[in-house]
């Protein structure tokens, strides 16, 4: 496949709120290659689900921590919860996208994980000022060819379609975004997509943060 690709423009001011867009943090909770949860690692002076949330309030009119219920008991007061839906607690971060286009109708998804500690705001504001009607967008791994299903934009207009497919029990988000040809999304700052899966990861990105990367 050849998705549709564009490219980062400098923005002079801040991009909108996107309308009709909720804003999603996702935590995936207990990492079994990290040993923890990782949208509570701090890179920034906060936990990491606290960062990514106050990040999306700049570019969406209503953002959420997605998590699990035994997971909500945990975050701090004025950030809001959505907890997932039970009947999909076994379909990954899925659930968070049906959880969500089933409680807020008619409203489309910016989803963003807590993996990605190098995001930073200009460049979310300019994936989000480039957004196209209809299709799903995400960011996109040139080197690995492969889209980054946790740092996407899904249209409202997806969700018959991941309903269809979580009924047959394919719960692949990178999969659902190829056959969806989703457009790509090329980061000015490649780091942007840098993820964290291990201890050794976090103690090297925490460095380099640090010293100002």
């Amino acid at each position: 496949m050849n998705p549709f690709t564009f490219t980062t423009v400098m923005r002079s001011k801040p991009s909108p709120v996107l309308p009709g867009t909720i804003g999603l943090v996702l935590c995936g909770g207990q990492s079994s290659r990290m040993g923890a949860d990782k949208s509570l690692l701090v890179y920034h002076d906060k936990p990491q689900r606290y960062h990514v949330y106050e990040m999306l309030q700049s570019v969406c009119g209503h953002v959420y921590i997605s998590c699990r219920h035994s997971q909500a008991e945990g975050v701090a007061p004025g950030y809001h919860c959505l907890t997932d839906d039970h009947r999909y607690h076994h379909t990954g971060p899925m659930a968070a996208l049906l959880t969500a286009f089933e409680k807020f109708p008619g409203k489309h998804v910016l989803l963003v994980g807590c993996d990605y500690p190098f995001l930073r705001l200009q460049e979310l504001q300019d994936f989000c000022g480039l957004l196209p009607a209809g299709k799903p967008v995400a960011f996109y791994n040139e080197a690995a060819g492969l889209f980054e299903p946790l740092l996407a934009w899904y249209p409202y207009s997806c969700y018959k379609n991941l309903q269809v497919i979580q009924q047959q029990h394919q719960y692949s988000l990178k999969h659902f975004l190829m056959e969806s040809e989703a457009v790509a999304y090329i980061p000015a700052d490649k780091n942007s997509i840098r993820s964290v899966d291990t201890e050794e990861d976090f103690d090297q990105v925490k460095g380099l943060i640090r010293g100002g990367l």
